[in-house]
C-alpha cells in the first residue's frame, strides 16, 4: 500500500511539472494588444482580452492607429493585433512582414467579410454603381468622399482613386473623421434622402440595417471580399507559445461579432463587456479557443476561463 502512494505521489508531481513546463515564461504575462478603434477590432480585442484574463494572464489594450500599430510592433512595444484586413491593407503592412519585423498567422481570424466604397440603394438606382460613375454626378455627393479615421488603408485607397486622373475625381475631397462620425453624417444624409459615398464594411450591424451598395470598379485597389488575420510582433509565437496557440484558435465569424458590435453600437458595452457577454451566452466556443491552452502557470485553461465567468 505504501509503496502505492508513492507511485500516486510521484504521478501526481510529474503531471504537476509537465503542466508547469506548458506555461509561458514569466515575461510573456503582460500581453500588449493594439485596438485601432474600428468596432469589430474592439469586439475582437475585448473577447481575446477576457479569455487572457481568465487564463492568469495581464493584457492590455492600447489605442493606436493602423501605422503606429505597425510601428509600434516592429519596434517589439505591441505584442498583437487583430486587425489586418486583406488586401486593403497590403501596401501598409507588406514593408513589415517582408522585412520580418511583423509576423502574421497563417490561418485567418476572420473570412467572408467585405469592406469597399458604399451608396445608399436610392443612389445605386439612380445609375451610380461602379466607380466610374461618380464623377458625373459632383454636385449631387458635394464633391466629398466620407472616410474613417487619418492613415486608414480604405481612406488611403480612396485618396489615391481621388488622384488618379482616369476617374475623373479630381477636386473632390476625402473627409476624414472617424468610424463613428463618419456613419451619423451618412445616416444624417440618407434621412433626407441625400446623395453620400462613404467607406462600408462587413461585419457592421449599423451598415446592415442600411440600404447600401457596393460600388463596383475598385477590386485592384484592394476593396471587395476581405479576410483578417492575426499579427505578432517577430518572434512572439516562439517566445510565448502558449499565448500563440491561443490566437491560432481565434477564428471568428460574421455573426458572432455582428452580435458583439452591436453590444457596443447599441447598447453602449465596452468590447470586454461584450466579449465576456458573447462568451458567457456561447460557452462551447470556450473548449475552442482553449484546445491545447493551459493557464499562465501551465493548469486547465478551459476550467479557469470557465470559472472566472461563473460558468
Amino acid at each position: 500500500m505504501m509503496v502505492r502512494k508513492l507511485l500516486l505521489a510521484s504521478a501526481m508531481v510529474a503531471v504537476s511539472a509537465a503542466a508547469a513546463q506548458a506555461a509561458d515564461p514569466e515575461s510573456c504575462k503582460a500581453v500588449r494588444l493594439s485596438d485601432v478603434g474600428w468596432t469589430d477590432i474592439q469586439a475582437t480585442t475585448g473577447l481575446t482580452t477576457v479569455l487572457l484574463k481568465g487564463l492568469g494572464y495581464e493584457p492590455t489594450s492600447e489605442p493606436l492607429s493602423v501605422e503606429v500599430t505597425l510601428q509600434s510592433m516592429k519596434n517589439k512595444d505591441i505584442d498583437v493585433f487583430l486587425g489586418n484586413w486583406m488586401p486593403s491593407m497590403a501596401s501598409q503592412i507588406d514593408p513589415y512582414t517582408k522585412d520580418g519585423s511583423i509576423d502574421r498567422l497563417e490561418t485567418p481570424n476572420l473570412e467572408g467579410a467585405g469592406y469597399g466604397m458604399v451608396v445608399p440603394t436610392y443612389v445605386a438606382d439612380a445609375g451610380v454603381k461602379d466607380l466610374k460613375d461618380l464623377a458625373a454626378h459632383e454636385d449631387k455627393f458635394d464633391g466629398k468622399i466620407y472616410g474613417i479615421e487619418p492613415g486608414n488603408d480604405g481612406n488611403k485607397i480612396v485618396q489615391g482613386f481621388i488622384d488618379d486622373p482616369a476617374t475623373g475625381l479630381q477636386g473632390w475631397e476625402l473627409v476624414e473623421s472617424s468610424e463613428q462620425g463618419m456613419l451619423t453624417q451618412a445616416e444624417k444624409l440618407m434621412k433626407d434622402n441625400d446623395w453620400v459615398v462613404f467607406l462600408g464594411w462587413t461585419p457592421h450591424p449599423v451598415m446592415g440595417q442600411m440600404s447600401l451598395h457596393y460600388l463596383s470598379g475598385v477590386e485592384e485597389a484592394g476593396f471587395g471580399p476581405a479576410t483578417v488575420y492575426t499579427t505578432t510582433r517577430d518572434g512572439y509565437v516562439e517566445e510565448c507559445p502558449n499565448v500563440g496557440k491561443l490566437l491560432s484558435n481565434l477564428q471568428f465569424d460574421l455573426g458572432m461579432e455582428g452580435d458583439m458590435m452591436n453590444a457596443i453600437l447599441a447598447d453602449g458595452k465596452d468590447g470586454e463587456t461584450a466579449g465576456k457577454e458573447w462568451l458567457s451566452k456561447n460557452p462551447q466556443a470556450i473548449d475552442k479557443y482553449l484546445a491545447g491552452v493551459t493557464t499562465f502557470d501551465g493548469q486547465d485553461g478551459v476550467a479557469a476561463v470557465k470559472a472566472s465567468l461563473g460558468l
